[in-house]
């Protein structure tokens, strides 16, 4: 019985299992999509609970963050989709999709992620915010170059910001305050790790029929997916060692580098444009996932960054 709950709570397994689940089974995703923004946020709020408030109380100590991970998700990241998918897509439909991708800010889960592999959440943190912070001018005006006019809703950052990140900050730090932080400890791995796999799964199932039924559009999406996640990955991982950077800022740094957040990327794209053009951010979500997964595993084994 020991052994069941341990594999139950065991986040590489359940991550495993909600990617084929997905695919085998996509009706539930239809009722659990429902409850994702709900879970997004407890997870967050379990993640920043160990966060400590000092760390908001020096603002040049912001900035640094805030302008690494404008650079990272960005430049580097942002730059490399579009490169690739001038160099690599002929649908246009398919290109939108990227351009979309390019646009969008990091994955809100790169905070959470950072705690679950132990890497610097604060700063994560905080480049995250400035990632936000900055998406709210960037986002518009790339969009507008590349796409034309009337793409860019900037309410709906807004509402994220506040959904996803400032309200559950808020909540982590009135548990802080009241003391219920040692309370939750015990349950902040099981319940993050099961958050996940709902999330996982419903993104896999909501589009099990796309992956099933369309493999030759999708695999030009995926080289560039691969090549944005783990290649890039990679790379931001072997810079840092040379310039010694410490291995939880290197986890930060990867996670920045090679996240976007490709659940507003889906949505802008199916309300605005199509199925097709959600197809980028919908593969996009398949390989972070697994390279998530690939890192846990990497960490597990003793060949994470030291």
């Amino acid at each position: 019985m020991g052994k069941l709950l341990k594999t139950l709570r065991n986040r590489d397994v359940l991550l495993i299992f909600s990617i084929v689940l997905g695919l085998a089974w996509g009706d539930g995703a239809k009722v659990a999509e429902k409850a994702v923004l709900p879970v997004l946020a407890l997870v967050m709020t379990l993640s920043v609970m160990g966060v400590p408030g000092g760390v908001f109380r020096s603002p040049k100590s912001l900035i640094v963050p805030a302008l690494i991970g404008l650079l990272l998700n960005y430049g580097l990241l942002g730059g490399l989709l579009l490169g690739l998918n001038y160099a690599l897509i002929r649908d246009d439909s398919l290109r939108a999709g990227f351009v979309i991708m390019a646009a969008v800010p990091p994955a809100v889960a790169v905070i959470p992620f950072t705690f679950l592999l132990n890497g610097d959440s604060p700063f994560s943190l905080v480049a995250t915010i400035g990632c936000y912070l900055g998406a709210l001018v960037i986002m518009p005006l790339l969009t507008l170059a590349l796409l034309g006019e009337g793409f860019a809703d900037s309410r709906k950052l807004i509402m994220i910001m506040l959904e996803l990140i400032f309200a559950p900050l808020l909540v982590s730090r009135v548990l802080r305050w009241s003391g219920a932080v040692k309370k939750l400890d015990p349950w902040k791995g099981t319940l993050t790790n099961w958050s996940f796999a709902l999330v996982t799964y419903t993104i896999v199932g909501l589009n099990r029929n796309l992956f099933l039924g369309q493999p030759l559009l999708i695999a030009p999406v995926a080289l560039i997916a691969l090549v944005s996640t783990f290649l890039l990955g990679f790379g931001i991982e072997a810079i840092g060692r040379l310039l010694g950077v410490s291995r939880e800022k290197r986890i930060s740094l990867m996670l920045l580098g090679t996240h976007k957040n490709t659940g507003l990327a889906a949505g802008l794209a199916l309300t605005l444009f199509s199925d097709k053009t959600a197809l980028p951010a919908t593969v996009s979500t398949i390989f972070m996932i697994v390279y998530l997964i690939w890192l846990s595993l990497k960490g597990r084994r003793g060949q994470a960054p030291t």
